[in-house]
């Protein structure tokens, strides 16, 4: 029974994860708008911070605990998670529309949160002061964002209204949305402690990496809020709002979650996530910028591609 422990505390860790990222995302957003803040701020930051919750209370608990490959690990394995195996999946069910501008203007943030965070790597640990200016960077293009979106609304300011309508209705009173969100707070710290206290032990029984438990089983684990509303947005006939999901979420992974965590315990890399998956990362993140504004779409051909390229990474990863 007690060889069973670690596998229960990561099956647990997994469900409270789960559903204590949806109950934030319910109860900030409800919140929120209570307090009479846009839709267009609320889907740009609150929803997006929402879904990448589980992420930050894992990667900090990781790094708190010295366990810095799961921490690291969580972050690039969810953003790589994040575009092939979650827009790939929901392209299938339905091809996702791309618009020019949020392609250019969310996905071009994206992609220089991933170089900054790739140069940051590079030094071998991120530090506190990196962690900063990451902060710092992330709050300058949510300015510019809300900039743009207020003086030129277009399709990607559309977009971040609809992903919040997508979570609910304002909601008719003040409690509810507080006891959401305090439960989903619990639920996050009780499921982070589980998944990484089962997660390194797994990874010792075994004989891998921390690393490749943090890539794989840690990020598809903290991944789920984001597969979840992506799925159910689909379902709706909203594929496009998963886009914007995940472009939000992984710009947070790297500047939220790893700035915030640095500023509060700094972060070694490990060698093998700076050796390669990084790169993947960034590979990916590039592929996926380049077919959606050629293509002004996510086709279910890409999405097949996408899926069956994020089994073979994982594949690797486990039989390296």
């Amino acid at each position: 029974m007690e060889q069973l422990i670690p596998y229960i505390e990561i099956i647990a860790g997994l469900v409270l994860l789960t559903a204590g990222g949806e109950f934030i995302v319910r109860g900030a957003v409800g919140l929120a708008l209570l307090m009479g803040v846009s839709k267009v701020i609320v889907g740009l930051t609150i929803v997006a911070a929402g879904t990448s919750a589980p992420e930050f209370v894992v990667s900090l608990n990781a790094a708190l605990k010295n366990s810095s490959e799961i921490a690291m690990g969580n972050v690039v394995g969810s953003n790589i998670a994040n575009i092939l195996l979650i827009l790939g999946a929901v392209s299938v069910l339905k091809p996702i529309a791309a618009s020019r501008v949020t392609i250019v203007r969310d996905g071009g943030a994206m992609l220089l949160g991933t170089i900054l965070f790739i140069g940051f790597c590079i030094f071998g640990q991120i530090d506190r002061w990196a962690g900063a200016v990451m902060l710092c960077v992330l709050t300058a293009i949510w300015y510019l964002t809300y900039r743009h979106d207020k003086n030129m609304p277009s399709a990607a300011s559309h977009l971040h209204e609809v992903e919040v309508d997508e979570v609910g209705d304002m909601p008719s009173g003040w409690i509810k949305p507080i006891i959401v969100t305090v439960i989903g707070i619990v639920a996050l710290m009780f499921g982070a402690e589980w998944l990484v206290d089962g997660g390194v032990t797994v990874a010792r029984q075994f004989g891998v990496s921390e690393a490749v438990i943090g890539l794989t089983l840690v990020a598809f684990g903290t991944s789920l809020p984001e597969l979840a509303a992506s799925m159910v947005a689909a379902f709706r006939g909203h594929a496009d709002v998963a886009l914007g999901n995940i472009l939000g979420s992984n710009l947070l992974n790297l500047l939220l979650i790893i700035g915030g965590v640095a500023l509060i315990a700094p972060i070694p890399v490990p060698a093998q996530i700076l050796a390669s998956d990084i790169w993947i990362m960034l590979a990916v993140t590039v592929a996926l910028l380049l077919l959606a504004y050629a293509f002004r779409k996510i086709s279910r051909m890409t999405g097949v591609a996408f899926v069956i390229a994020y089994f073979v990474y994982v594949f690797q990863l486990v039989a390296a």
